[in-house]
Parts: C-alpha cells; sequence; structure tokens
C-alpha cells in the first residue's frame, strides 16, 4: 500500500511539474512544424556536412547538404545558400563552418598563448574580433575551442588548447565561447561555437596524434570532463566528437558518452558534430565493419551531423527501412540541427553583405587587441643581470629564422591570415633601434652553418644581439606531433656563436608548445617566450624588448627538462615513493657499482624528478614579494567559503602586472588526489613601492571530487592552501573541513 501510494504521489507530482512547464518556444514550434513537412531524404541531407563551395550548389538545390566547410568567399557562400533557400522543396539554409581558431583575418596568439595570459577578458575580447571577421565573410559556426587537457608537448596539438590545467582550461574555454556567439545567437556577427575534441583526445599515448588513450572514468570526471561541462552550461551550440577511443569505444560511436553523460547527465540540448570523417575513421578502429556499419552506430550513438565521411547521406535512409535506425533518432538530430539554424537567425538572413568583410578585416581596434593579447602571452623565463629591456641599447643585432618569419609567425590553423599584413619583429624593431640584420638560418630547420661567421662579427658591432628562435607554424598543429623537443636545425649552435661575441644576448622563442630549451638558456642572458603570437606579434615583441611594456605571462604547461619526462604535469598524483631531493644522479653513480635502489623514489637518473620550469612560472622586469598567506579560518563546513589573502608588493622599478595563483592540495581522500591544484588566480597591477592585499574566495564545493564510490562529494579531512607566483613557490597554509 505504502509502495502504491508512493508512486501515486510521484504520478501526481510529475502531472503537476509537466502543466506548469514552460511553453515551447518560438523556436521549437517553428522546427517541429518544419520537420512534419519534410521527407526523410530531406532530413538526411541536414546531417551532412560536406566541404567545398559553390560546386556544391546542385546538391543545396536538392536538399542534400545541411552544411559547408572551408568555403570562405561571400560569393560562393551567398551561390550555395542561394541553391539552398531558393530551390530547395522547403527553403532550408545551409549552415556555413570554419576552423576559425585564433582569429579569422586578424591573428591572436594560438591557443595556448592565449592561456598564457590568464585573461578570460582578453581572450573572450579576441574571440569576440574573431567572430565579427568571420562572419563578414558568411561563416556562422567555428570549430573551436578545443578543450582537450594536453600534458605530453610531444603532442602537436598542444597548441590548440590551454595547456595542462583543468581550472585554466574551463576559464578559457567558457570566455572563448561567450565571445564566438556574444550575447545573442541571432546577432549577424554571433558565430556557433564548437567545444571539442570530446573526450580524452589529449591524452593521446605517446604524444602521437590519433593514438589510444587509456583513461578511467575517474580520471575523465575528475580531469577531462569540467571544461566540457563549463562550456556546455555557458551556452555552447554545439560539440564535435574525438578521433580517438574511450576504454576500447570511439568516442563517435560511444552512446554512454554523447546520451547517458552529454544528454542525460548534463541536460546539454545542443548540436553534435563528427570530426572529420570520425565515423568513417571507426572502420579503422576495427569497432565497424564498414561504412554502412558506422552510420548505424554514430546515429544511434547521439550524432546529429557527419562531417565528411558521405556514409550518413549514403546509408541512413535504407537502415531505417532495415529497422537498425529508428525515426525517432534521424528527428533528433535534425531537430538539434534546424535549432540551432533558427537560433542563429539563417531563415530570417540567409545571405552575407559581399561587401562588409572589407570594412571590417584588420580593422585598427582588432590590431590594437591583438598586440595587446600578444604582449600579455609572451613569457619571460630569465633576465640575468636585468638585461631586459634593452631601453639603453641603440644598436642591435636581430638574427634568426623566426625574425622575419611573417607565415610561421601566425601559427597553425591560420587559415585566413595574410602574412602580408603580418608585422614581423624585425619590421617592429627597425622602428626603435639602429637594426643590423643577419638571418643566420633561412628557416627553423636550417643546418647551413656558413652565415654563423658573419652573424658572430656582426653581434660585435652591437649593444645587444636579439636572437629568434623556435618553430615553424607546420612543427605544430595536428598531425605535428614530435619525439625531440630541442630547437630543431642548427639554432642552438646559432645562440652559442651569438653569445662568443660578449655582448648581452636576447633569446626569442616563438613556438607551438613548450620546446626542451634549458642549454639555450644557459647561452644567453635573457629569454622571451612566445607561442605563435599572430598578425601583431612584432610590434608586441618590439614593445617588450624596448621596455615599453612588460611582461606578464606565465606558463600554461610544464616546461621539460628533456622529452623522456613527458607526460609531466604539476598537478599529478603522489606516489608512495614521492622524490626527496636526495636521489643519486647518473654522474654520480661510481664505476662498477654494485646493485642498489639508488633511493628508490620516483625519478630520472638523467634528469632528476623536477621540471625545467613549473606551470604557472613566469618572471616580470619588476619583482614582487609575496607576504605569508591568511586564512579566515582554519575550519570550514562543506557548505562554507575560505576566505584566503595575501600581501603583494612590487619591489622594483616598473609598473608590472603579477599572475596571482591559489593552489590547494586534499591531504588525504578516498581515492589518491593531485599534489597541487589550481583554484583560482588574479592578475594585479601594482607600481613600484605599491603594496596590495590580494584576497580570494574559495567555496568548500570547489574542493568536490569523484571519490571512491564515484560520488561528487567533498569529503571532509585536512587541506593546504597556497597563494604563489607559480605552481612550486610559497608556503601551505593548512585548513580543515569537517
Amino acid at each position: 500500500m505504502k509502495k502504491t501510494l508512493k508512486l501515486m504521489l510521484i504520478a501526481a507530482a510529475a502531472a503537476f511539474a509537466a502543466s506548469c512547464a514552460a511553453p515551447k518556444s518560438e523556436i521549437d514550434k517553428k522546427v517541429d512544424d518544419l520537420l512534419a513537412q519534410m521527407t526523410l531524404h530531406e532530413k538526411v541531407g541536414q546531417m551532412n556536412q560536406l566541404s567545398g563551395g559553390a560546386w556544391l550548389v546542385e546538391q543545396a538545390a536538392k536538399g542534400e547538404v545541411g552544411s559547408i566547410l572551408n568555403c570562405v568567399d561571400p560569393a560562393e557562400i551567398n551561390a550555395v545558400q542561394k541553391a539552398a533557400v531558393e530551390q530547395s522543396r522547403l527553403g532550408i539554409p545551409i549552415l556555413v563552418s570554419r576552423d576559425v581558431i585564433h582569429g579569422f583575418r586578424t591573428i591572436f596568439p594560438i591557443p595556448l598563448g592565449l592561456a598564457a595570459t590568464f585573461d578570460p577578458a582578453i581572450v573572450e575580447e579576441g574571440a569576440r574580433i574573431a567572430a565579427v571577421e568571420a562572419t563578414a565573410s558568411g561563416v556562422r559556426w567555428t570549430f573551436s575551442p578545443m578543450l582537450d587537457v594536453a600534458r605530453d608537448p610531444r603532442w602537436g596539438r598542444v597548441a590548440e588548447g590551454s595547456g595542462e590545467d583543468p581550472y585554466l582550461d574551463v576559464q578559457m574555454g567558457v570566455a572563448m565561447v561567450k565571445g564566438y556567439q556574444g550575447a545573442d545567437l541571432s546577432d549577424p556577427t554571433a558565430m556557433a561555437a564548437c567545444i571539442k575534441h570530446f573526450v580524452g583526445y589529449g591524452a593521446a599515448e605517446g604524444g602521437r596524434d590519433y593514438n589510444s588513450t587509456m583513461i578511467s572514468e575517474r580520471s575523465l570526471r575528475n580531469t577531462y570532463f569540467p571544461a566540457f561541462k563549463a562550456a556546455a552550461d555557458a551556452g555552447a551550440a554545439t560539440l564535435m566528437t574525438s578521433f580517438n577511443e574511450i576504454d576500447g569505444i570511439p568516442s563517435t560511436g560511444n552512446k554512454w558518452l554523447l546520451k547517458d553523460v552529454l544528454r542525460d547527465e548534463w541536460g546539454w540540448e545542443g548540436m553534435v558534430v563528427t570530426d572529420w570523417n570520425s565515423a568513417g575513421e571507426m572502420i579503422a578502429h576495427g569497432f565497424s565493419r564498414d561504412l554502412k556499419h558506422t552510420t548505424e552506430q554514430a546515429v544511434n550513438a547521439g550524432v546529429d551531423m557527419d562531417m565528411m565521411s558521405y556514409g550518413f547521406i549514403q546509408y541512413i535512409e535504407e537502415l531505417v527501412k532495415e529497422g537498425k535506425i529508428s525515426e525517432k533518432e534521424i528527428d533528433r538530430a535534425v531537430r538539434n540541427i534546424l535549432k540551432l539554424k533558427f537560433e542563429l537567425g539563417l531563415f530570417e538572413n540567409p545571405y552575407v553583405d559581399e561587401t562588409l568583410s572589407a570594412k571590417v578585416d584588420y580593422a585598427p581596434e582588432h590590431l590594437e587587441a591583438a598586440k595587446q593579447t600578444a604582449i600579455e602571452s609572451a613569457i619571460l623565463l630569465k633576465n640575468d643581470d636585468n638585461v631586459l629591456p634593452l631601453d639603453k641599447a641603440k644598436t642591435i643585432l636581430v638574427t634568426g629564422p623566426l625574425a622575419n618569419a611573417p607565415h610561421d609567425q601566425l601559427g597553425t590553423w591560420a587559415f585566413d591570415g595574410q602574412k602580408e599584413h603580418t608585422v614581423t619583429p624585425l619590421a617592429a624593431l627597425r622602428k626603435e633601434y639602429n637594426v643590423i640584420w643577419e638571418p643566420g638560418l633561412t628557416y627553423s630547420r636550417d643546418n647551413d652553418k656558413s652565415s654563423f661567421a658573419k652573424v658572430r662579427a656582426a653581434a660585435s658591432r652591437a649593444d645587444a644581439a636579439v636572437v629568434f628562435v623556435g618553430e615553424e607554424a607546420i612543427l605544430s598543429g595536428e598531425a605535428h606531433s614530435l619525439s625531440d623537443l630541442n630547437l630543431q636545425g642548427a639554432q642552438s649552435e646559432l645562440i652559442a656563436e651569438v653569445a662568443k661575441a660578449g655582448k648581452p644576448v636576447v633569446v626569442v622563442v616563438i613556438a607551438g608548445r613548450p620546446l626542451t630549451i634549458e642549454r639555450d638558456m644557459e647561452n644567453c642572458d635573457a629569454m622571451l617566450y612566445s607561442f605563435h603570437p599572430g598578425t601583431m606579434g612584432g610590434p608586441a615583441l618590439a614593445d617588450l624588448i624596448k621596455g615599453k611594456a612588460v611582461p606578464s605571462g606565465k606558463t600554461p604547461m610544464t616546461f621539460l627538462r628533456d622529452a623522456g619526462q613527458a607526460p609531466f604535469y604539476y598537478n599529478h598524483n603522489n606516489t608512495g615513493r614521492p622524490c626527496n631531493g636526495t636521489e643519486t644522479l647518473l654522474e654520480d653513480i661510481p664505476a662498477e657499482a654494485g646493485q642498489t635502489s639508488l633511493g628508490c623514489t620516483s625519478y630520472y637518473l638523467d634528469t632528476g624528478y623536477g621540471p625545467h620550469l613549473p606551470f604557472g612560472y613566469g618572471l616580470s622586469y619588476t619583482t614582487f614579494e609575496y607576504g605569508t598567506p591568511v586564512i579566515d579560518k582554519t575550519e570550514v563546513g562543506k557548505d562554507g567559503v575560505i576566505q584566503a589573502s595575501v600581501d603583494l608588493k612590487n619591489t622594483g622599478k616598473y609598473k608590472a602586472t603579477e599572475i596571482v595563483q591559489l593552489y590547494v592540495r586534499d591531504l588525504v581522500g578516498s581515492v589518491v588526489r593531485p599534489v597541487k591544484e589550481l583554484k583560482g588566480f588574479q592578475r594585479v597591477t601594482l607600481a613600484p613601492g605599491e603594496v596590495q592585499t590580494v584576497k580570494f574566495e574559495l567555496p568548500v564545493s570547489d574542493l568536490a571530487f569523484w571519490n571512491i564510490d564515484m560520488e561528487y562529494v567533498v569529503e571532509p579531512g585536512d587541506f593546504q592552501l597556497w597563494i604563489a607566483g607559480d605552481s612550486a613557490s610559497g608556503s601551505p597554509v593548512g585548513f580543515t573541513v569537517r
């Protein structure tokens, strides 16, 4: 009886909730009305995304394509759109997409450089500018941001993300979604974001692109899900599946990921697209028999749109007739696609003004924002004897393959940036100094040292030398993994040769990933690191070198001593034998040494334990002094908030910005917890001698994790808290959660 009564009460509550539910929106009504008019063939056409431009006119007229990518010519876009709107039976517009990753025409620093700013506001502004420029050419959907937590710099696609930290990934991802989409998707300048790659792609084994991943559900939930969940909650319109498999199931065919987690658990209602032929690649995985089979698996797993496998358009109708895919699944997918098109206002305004792009591309305010972002993204790694800034130098030598490389300066995934609009460091420095220009090497992989003597002689005639080294754009990004992270070619030898002249040597590294540059730092007096800085990277770096701007960037990934340390990240779990500082290194082992454990801790004999540079590291032209962190309570309940603060003083000579970072450690958990986790950061600007109390609020709920029972909870116990300038600095204060 009690059970029956309980069921009756549940049913009554459900009926009441249904009666009180919000009425369908006007867009939902329009979608339902249109969907009711569509044939199965027309529905399948909406689920088909193809690459190209005007040649797709015929298919658009037949209603056999829902979206196109890789077309940025407004006239071609309008031609395809006209066929879809004016010639197809139902007049459904085409959704035009593009990989707008870190700018459209005006190219900003690569996303890893954006993360180095620790400035979500400037990242959001850059994404807004990218949307304004891209939509002016007719692009209303971008495949960005990439939210893959990446802890192995050998993986080329670290360039496209925010690095190794889940918290930083959340902040950058949400900022980019907001920037792309603006306040209202129906605004003609709004560009639908696509959060990718769902999920775990950044954990590819060995840093080899497209490789297998071995990730537990707990690690997925604690490390790899948070940025996707946050971006989904922020309103991201679309999501892209990843190339990798999780526990043997490719993402594109993974019902647990796409339905159980994404739809049912998170309640996300956006549109899911495959990555380029990731549906078809399930055959190579050995997960699908053929293209027909992979189509069945992808649709039933929850995919809405297929990018470039051609399987959906070929086989869905047949699979529906065979009963292997239900029309309910097709309607679900098409509803998501149509809803997005209505939200973007494409039915009302399908065409693009073919004169608009000329008015907005490379606008002065866009270039200025790109320059400021490049300034904030640069990281000062070394500055012995305050060599930088070169504010007193008159004549400088400029050398190195990245000093005047406008194409490579733009970085990976900069399809629409134009090198003729790129201002290089050489061009910018010529406005500030009497420049002696000797390239030394023609490109980053060049091994020709024949001009080194000439470069050295030129260095001897200058007040200082600035050497620009790093990576060509093609050496990072998708499908560009490396096993050797040293500077390519003879770049290290060039630095060493310049140093022989005995003049101050400044090295500027322009690259797509953290390189192993420890030996190169030893051969210079100062080093700036700039992840491919984009269109205005030259003026930004010139301002930093001259002292018109002060560096504030921090490392978004750990810098390794050697590629053999990878993967290496600050927020790792502890081992049962952590390093204690007494480890024996290779050079300390005597010949014919007897068998010994050499300390029995987790480290490498040839590199030791620690990295070259920790996460969150970066110097300034001034110095900052941190006081002792203070917390308002040493005991707190699970619903409470810790108020933490630290006094920060500018003890140097320059007005400058410091990125103050808050870290926490859970000392004992039901599962092993990371040795340290970033939980907050602030950009703080101080004049010389100025002191400011920097305050943080740490909700105890931010300490939650997926525990031994796979429950998301805050466990009671003891914690440590740091407020410092990087992940390896500072002294902890303790508190207890009751």
